[in-house]
């Protein structure tokens, strides 16, 4: 009787042993991690998510710029460094690299020997190749050293005409070029490569990007000029040119129909506003793709003290200039007195790359 038991028991047994192998499977196989590519910045840098739309656009990180300076930390969540064709199949971005920045660096005649000259004994002797000077002025000495000098033709003032006279050159200048990406500093910014290299390179390559960091804490307002005097009221972000900003080639190319040759200045005049404006009105109003807050980005119109000493290393761009009727600097502690390096660039700069021949 015992073994007949068995015999009809047996089967039972089999069936719930294969049930519970399974299920035991099931449970494994839904308990896998999905994977996911993350770029994470050094610690201390601060960017917040860039969710990459499907078309390429992108979403602002923030609405507010102005008061946040770079502290704390946080991950750029973006997509893989592919696209996919119509045929389904995966392509590859090939890696980023220096040489495929142009940093465009607007100056005029009379800061040569001053705001120029340090940028050139700091951050450019790092990127002379792929750095562009579009200046007012000839300068022989400049020139025969090797540098890129693209002397414009513009006016020396600082006023809307000049201004967007410049940064016509300098669109120009980056489509008439090889580069992947175009990026505007002033004459007044250090730029970190380095830190500028890491960001660029956490978006698609292929993607519409505008990055930068506005000084306003909402978008601007302007008045756009149509046919028979009338005006129409327009909003939009830009990036203020005083902390840089930079586009990705498709963007730029996307902008040709409003930025190439005089047609920038046209643009320009229709809101009568000046050249960082000018971008942003294109990008958002004419293309309507938004523009990526980043506070990486640092221009003399914030308080830059807020910069921790410790974050300086993952910022992109600093300034420095009068603030409140102040020197408007970062603290940083180095070798040099603030009287030796009031804007505190050299000091940076030897932090940075501490082999430098004339860093104490």
């Amino acid at each position: 009787m015992h073994r007949r038991w068995v015999r009809r028991s047996l089967p039972l047994f089999i069936f719930t042993f294969f049930i519970i192998l399974y299920v035991d499977f099931q449970l494994r196989t839904s308990s896998l991690p999905k994977l996911s590519v993350v770029h994470r910045p050094s610690p201390g840098s601060h960017l917040q998510q860039v969710p990459i739309a499907a078309k390429g656009a992108q979403k602002p990180v923030s609405k507010s710029s102005s008061n946040n300076n770079g502290g704390g930390g946080g991950d750029l969540h973006v997509a893989k460094e592919r696209h996919t064709t119509s045929k389904g199949a995966r392509v590859t971005q090939a890696k980023l690299k220096q040489q495929d920045i142009f940093i465009a660096v607007k100056t005029t005649g009379r800061f040569h020997r001053t705001r120029l000259a340090l940028l050139l004994e700091t951050w450019i002797s790092r990127t002379k190749a792929h750095t562009f000077i579009f200046t007012d002025t000839e300068d022989e000495d400049l020139s025969s050293e090797g540098y890129n000098m693209v002397v414009t033709g513009c006016q020396s003032d600082h006023s809307q005409q000049a201004l967007s006279c410049k940064m016509s050159a300098e669109y120009d200048g980056f489509m008439a070029s090889d580069k992947r990406w175009f990026c505007h500093v002033d004459d007044d910014n250090y730029v970190n490569r380095e830190a500028l290299l890491s960001l660029l390179s956490a978006f698609p390559q292929d993607s519409d990007i505008y990055v930068g960091k506005p000084s306003l804490d909402k978008p601007i307002t302007a008045h756009e000029l149509l046919e028979g005097n009338a005006t129409r009221e327009v909003q939009f972000w830009f990036a203020t040119g005083g902390a840089g900003f930079c586009l990705s080639r498709r963007l730029a190319e996307k902008m040709a129909p409003w930025a190439r040759g005089t047609r920038f200045e046209k643009t320009s005049a229709t809101i009568r506003l000046p050249d960082d404006c000018t971008v942003g009105f294109i990008v958002e109003k004419r293309l309507g793709i938004s523009m990526v807050h980043c506070p990486l980005f640092h221009s003399h119109l914030e308080n830059l003290l807020l910069i921790r000493h410790r974050h300086i290393p993952h910022q992109v761009t600093l300034s420095y200039g009068i603030f409140e009727n102040k020197m408007n600097s970062i603290e940083v502690k180095g070798g040099f007195s603030k009287e030796e390096d009031p804007s505190r660039f050299k000091t940076v700069h030897c932090m940075l790359y501490p082999l430098t021949s004339w860093c104490p």
